[in-house]
């Protein structure tokens, strides 16, 4: 890099705008910071973030897949409102459609523990956990990727409207992270190559679940 003239970017602190209801019950953490997942719809991590524009504030929430990292469902506005989580997580299920059971993992900020949350994650058989309060590792891994995007994309030039870096924040989830950002503990794959090969790797088996699913259910 040195030889090159090319230096790294290094990683600022992330501005939190987690503001908790103390009128409301949390979730169990059901994680324990044990990330690692063995199949992709078994462990889902959210977090929101927040970034300046020339027009105000700009707001990011994201759900992850934490098999491969690669985020599921997301919602930008305006405002941290509960909406902003409600629509991450519904995209989430739109595009994933998983099982059920599945655990979407976050902190104890309002926006995940409002009512219209709860309703969305019961109606799409989602299992709440969250973290403890004011601690980072907790949710590390939707951590580490705000972390990414501040470093990669959002310090990297200021922002005059919010449009512009919604369409820039859409580019870099959709088309760049996705699909092409190799991450080392993914084996430098990409999130959509993992998951692609974790998929031709095991072809058969979920042919065979799905074949024993489909018989059950004809014979109940």
């Amino acid at each position: 890099m040195g030889l090159m003239g090319l230096t790294g970017v290094h990683r600022g602190r992330r501005r939190g705008i987690t503001r908790r209801d103390p009128a409301r019950q949390p979730y169990p953490d059901l994680v324990r910071r044990e990330f690692h997942q063995k199949a992709p719809d078994r462990l889902w991590v959210a977090d929101l973030t927040q970034h300046a524009t020339g027009e105000g504030w700009f707001y990011l929430g994201v759900v992850l897949d934490a098999f491969s990292r690669r985020v599921v469902g997301w919602a930008m506005g305006d405002r941290p409102t509960t909406e902003l989580s409600v629509n991450a997580l519904k995209m989430a299920l739109v595009n994933r459609r998983p099982e059920g059971g599945v655990v979407h993992h976050s902190d104890h900020g309002v926006q995940y523990t409002a009512s219209a949350f709860e309703r969305a994650m019961c109606d799409g058989g989602v299992r709440g956990s969250m973290g403890r309060v004011g601690d980072a590792l907790d949710n590390a891994m939707a951590e580490s990727f705000f972390a990414t995007v501040q470093t990669e994309l959002l310090d990297r030039r200021s922002w005059p409207t919010r449009e512009a870096l919604r369409s820039a924040v859409f580019e870099y989830i959709e088309v760049f992270y996705n699909r092409r950002r190799r991450h080392s503990s993914l084996g430098y794959l990409s999130p959509d190559d993992h998951e692609r090969r974790w998929y031709t790797l095991n072809q058969a088996s979920i042919a065979t679940a799905t074949t024993s699913y489909d018989q059950s259910a004809l014979s109940g």
